[in-house]
């Protein structure tokens, strides 16, 4: 993954330096590797997924680095992680205007350990997520390396921009309305909760073979950039994550999808390139 050493990046869609705690609120949607597991625990014992995750009394925000300083061009893209985050959230966000009507930006805000958000609570061990309370996306970039050490994916920038496409599918299924299609319906190999999350799969692929037409990138994804893409969604495959921390597979307990599944939605999304082909509500998946 490549920018243009003089794109012009947008650092004010990216916010940096969040931490802190607020107590638990609303449910926030698309928990990396170890945010299926703290939601699978909430779902299965009852609790607030706040109080898992760090909801307590409110703490003071840490300063905020500035992004517009360092965060300029492409080339800086290139060559810091933050600045990637920002050109890949400028990338997406330039492309789905011209997939969605009316479509509304959405910030992503760069956490250390913990985070004040309008769902509540959240700390690192959720992993990257939306909270449509107040449309903004949250990442820890800590989760990177996590993904590589626990979970088995290859790691790499286009891991990552993956799962920014997917954490900004979110956002547009709230724009659509297609949230309320889960609610209710949490759990299972065909729950809502896993129709919602393969479409958002989908869509970062959709995003992924589009993205060269943003005008940030230097050349079209590579074949190595997708395999990136493809070792992360099925190294947080539900029974691939099952597998790792229990030694078995419960299907009942499934949230996000298999490994095979998130695999076929996000190369059904690259392959076709049109959103219009994510429709996971409709029949099997």
């Amino acid at each position: 993954m490549d920018f243009k050493d003089d794109a012009q990046l947008d650092s004010s869609q990216v916010e940096s330096g969040g931490r802190g705690r607020i107590p638990g609120g609303g449910l926030a949607v698309g928990g990396g590797a170890a945010g299926i597991l703290v939601l699978i625990v909430a779902l299965i014992f009852g609790v607030n997924p706040g109080d898992i995750t760090g909801g307590g009394d409110p703490a003071p925000v840490g300063p905020s680095s500035d992004l517009s300083a360092q965060c300029k061009t492409g080339q800086d893209a290139d060559q810091s992680e933050e600045c990637r985050v920002v050109g890949v959230v400028n990338s997406v966000q330039d492309y789905w205007p011209k997939a969605v009507q009316n479509y509304e930006p959405a910030k992503t805000v760069l956490f250390s350990d913990q985070v004040n958000t309008g769902c509540g609570a959240a700390d690192s061990s959720v992993g990257p997520f939306y909270c449509p309370a107040d449309r903004k996306v949250y990442l820890d970039l800590s989760f990177f390396k996590q993904l590589e050490s626990r979970f088995g994916a290859k790691g790499g920038p286009f891991a990552q921009a993956y799962v920014i496409g997917h954490e900004y599918g979110h956002h547009v299924q709230n724009l659509l309305g297609t949230n309320a299609r889960a609610q209710g319906d949490q759990q299972g190999p065909e729950s809502g909760s896993v129709r919602l999350e393969l479409q958002a799969d989908c869509y970062s692929g959709a995003w992924a073979k589009n993205a060269y037409e943003t005008g940030l990138f230097e050349k079209p994804f590579t074949k190595t950039d997708i395999e990136e893409a493809l070792s992360a969604a099925s190294a947080v495959g539900d029974d691939s994550i099952q597998e790792r921390t229990q030694g078995r597979v419960n299907p009942e307990g499934f949230t996000h999808g298999t490994s095979a599944q998130r695999v076929k939605w996000f190369t059904t999304g690259y392959e076709s390139g049109d959103p219009r082909r994510c429709d996971t509500f409709s029949g099997g998946i």
